[in-house]
């Protein structure tokens, strides 16, 4: 028989050690370089978190929970975190469950988060219907929501005219021409569902104004309205004039009314100053038209005498005629003399000049 083979047992592997102290030195600077860098990212992690735990314990607490992730998203988003935190708080204490992502929306688009939140919860706790897009829709057109809430619940008074106004009356004429000077308050609520497009205070003071001066126009005299000031009042409330704006008017009174000047003396007086210059005017012309007229029949007389004296002229050629056809004897004309000189004495005794001809050969 043959022997068996004697076995021998296999010597074990040995491990890979790092034969180098630069082998060694690299992988200790891996190790370090991997650890620094873990631990960077804890302390950045934990400075996130803690720099949002309170809020988010806070929100917690009240029951108005803001995740962690949605506090980050806000800090990319440049959102302030306080601002929607605090104000989901307290819309939820007050009984409203507003999403962090609402609050967030209006925020962005340049709203008054707070603003917002007091008015509804102001609302709430008057009964006074406000949804949270109404209140928004509000506040992005400009409106102080919370103003308006607060005007609803408490009517507030308005001076008409106003101080921004460069008088400080309302002047108004009544017909029998004397000027009346008004103040009047105007007592007003906020009308909520007409406050997005709906006229502002100067229209209501516009209005107010514009009803005083027809109520006084309207009056036979002015002691009609010192008299009765509370008709003023009435007439313009039964116009209706807060329709088409964000305000409601309550009452109407009138603080305050002088009497002024006497309009229609002083109209008449400038009415008469000015028909005395027409007038005077029109004597002007006539006056010219006169004299006119006169230069014109001067001229007339003129040219008749220049006729006359024409006509003249040619006497003495007839009478030379005369003579030299034998139509006119020396006696004849020596009577015709005489009898010129006659009519020019008689005209001379009675204060006349008529102008006696001159004619003759003799005259000439």
């Amino acid at each position: 028989m043959t022997p068996a083979p004697i076995l021998t047992p296999p010597t074990p592997a040995t491990p890979a050690f790092p034969t180098t102290l630069a082998q060694v030195t690299a992988g200790s600077a891996i190790t370090v370089v991997l650890v620094g860098f873990g631990v960077i990212v804890l302390l950045i992690v934990i400075y996130v978190i803690g720099s949002f735990i309170n809020l988010y314990v806070q929100a917690l607490l009240s029951k108005a929970r803001v995740g962690i992730l949605e506090m980050v998203g806000m800090r990319l988003r440049k959102v302030d975190i306080r601002t929607i935190v605090l104000s989901r708080i307290r819309a939820v204490k007050a009984g409203m469950d507003i999403s962090t992502a609402r609050l967030e929306t209006h925020y962005l688009a340049g709203g008054r988060v707070p603003h917002v939140v007091s008015a509804l919860i102001a609302a709430k706790a008057a009964k006074i219907p406000l949804t949270w897009d109404t209140a928004c829709a509000i506040d992005l057109a400009g409106r102080d929501i919370l103003d308006a809430v607060q005007t609803s619940v408490n009517p507030k008074v308005i001076d008409c005219p106003g101080a921004s106004q460069p008088r400080n009356t309302i002047d108004a004429v009544a017909q029998d021409g004397i000027q009346l000077r008004a103040k009047a308050r105007v007592t007003v609520r906020t009308n909520i569902n007409n406050l997005v497009g709906g006229a502002t205070e100067e229209t209501v003071v516009a209005r107010v104004g514009q009803g005083i001066v027809s109520t006084i126009g309207s009056a036979p005299t002015h002691k009609a309205v010192l008299e009765n000031p509370d008709e003023i009042s009435r007439k313009i409330l039964e116009s209706g004039l807060d329709a088409g704006t964000a305000f409601e008017i309550l009452s109407i009174d009138i603080a305050d009314i002088d009497v002024g000047e006497n309009i229609g003396a002083k109209l008449q007086a400038d009415q008469a100053e000015t028909d005395k210059k027409r007038f005077q005017a029109e004597a002007e012309k006539r006056r010219a038209l006169a004299m006119a007229l006169e230069q014109e029949n001067k001229a007339k007389v003129q040219e008749s005498r220049a006729l006359v004296v024409l006509a003249e002229a040619e006497v003495p050629k007839a009478i030379a005629e005369a003579f030299r056809s034998g139509n006119l004897g020396i006696m004849d004309y020596y009577r015709l003399r005489n009898l010129q000189s006659d009519t020019q004495m008689r005209s001379a005794i009675a204060g006349t000049d008529q102008g006696g001809t001159t004619g003759g050969p003799g005259g000439q």
